[in-house]
């Protein structure tokens, strides 16, 4: 029967893979018209080809970002990019584990290629993520800035992106790092934040009216980035995904206050920070 599909949500699929049935080289085709779901690729064999979003999604630029369960198991997942050319988002194992995104351009097909990997018992292989596809309104900034990384890169944010940051970002908070915990099954760290002023935040980190000083709030990056623990103040900067905040541009406080004032000076601030 090749490939066989069980809706679990509108969108939200488990499909399943015979294997002895399907013909050689064959792709399977599935489409789902959706911002948001999850893919559960029992038994995985041959290879998937899955198409996200609505037709007229293809006329922005746009994010897709990818949250694999743990342990992902049996195959690869792949962004299809213009000519034919194939990125490498997901795999097996620990190297690229975390969440991992892909930009897509005005035009290009948003379409993901799973790729079963030979096994010679699949019977307890399962591949699963959820994906999330988003317009890309801020396509100046860098991979990292949006949460998880485009490129698997850990680099720090330039001053042009640090200011574009602050007014985009769905968190802006002053404060300090109060621990880091890492998960090496997830291959992420959680960062322990403590905050003196909530500049901005569209995801409900912190309660309103906190004390500034006593509000803790935990931001997520990938475990390859290496935070540690240290003294001084930052402005962390930041976006939410799959319902967690991820950290995107992190500053120290004096060095953002340093580039703001120079900006503002030079007429050259995109919005208006209150640091006081």
């Amino acid at each position: 029967q090749g490939l066989s599909w069980g809706v679990l949500s509108p969108c939200s699929w488990r499909g399943r893979e015979g294997g002895l049935t399907q013909e050689p080289g064959s792709v399977g085709q599935l489409t789902l018209a959706c911002a948001e779901g999850a893919i559960e690729w029992l038994y995985p064999a041959g290879a998937l080809r899955l198409t996200l979003g609505r037709p007229d999604f293809g006329a922005q630029p746009s994010i897709a970002c990818l949250r694999p369960a743990r342990p992902f198991a049996g195959a690869q997942v792949f962004a299809e990019r213009m000519g034919g050319t194939l990125e490498l988002l997901l795999a097996e194992g620990p190297g690229l584990a975390g969440g991992r995104c892909v930009r897509w351009v005005p035009r290009e097909r948003r379409a993901l290629f799973l790729q079963a990997t030979p096994h010679r018992d699949i019977s307890r292989r399962v591949a699963a993520f959820r994906f999330e596809l988003r317009e890309d309104l801020h396509p100046e900034l860098p991979p990292q800035a949006h949460g998880f990384s485009v490129d698997g890169a850990c680099r720090p944010c330039s001053d042009t992106e640090l200011l574009l940051a602050a007014c985009t970002s769905d968190f802006v908070i002053h404060g300090s790092i109060y621990g880091v915990a890492h998960d090496t099954e997830l291959q992420e760290s959680i960062i322990t934040m403590v905050a003196t002023r909530v500049l901005r935040q569209t995801i409900p980190l912190f309660p309103e009216g906190s004390l500034e000083g006593h509000g803790k709030a935990s931001v997520r990056t990938l475990l390859r980035c290496g935070v540690h623990p240290g003294p001084g103040s930052f402005l962390f900067m930041g976006w939410s995904r799959f319902g967690e905040a991820w950290l995107g541009c992190a500053p120290r406080f004096q060095e953002f206050g340093r580039v703001y004032t120079a900006a503002q000076t030079a007429h050259r601030n995109p919005c208006e920070v209150v640091l006081d």
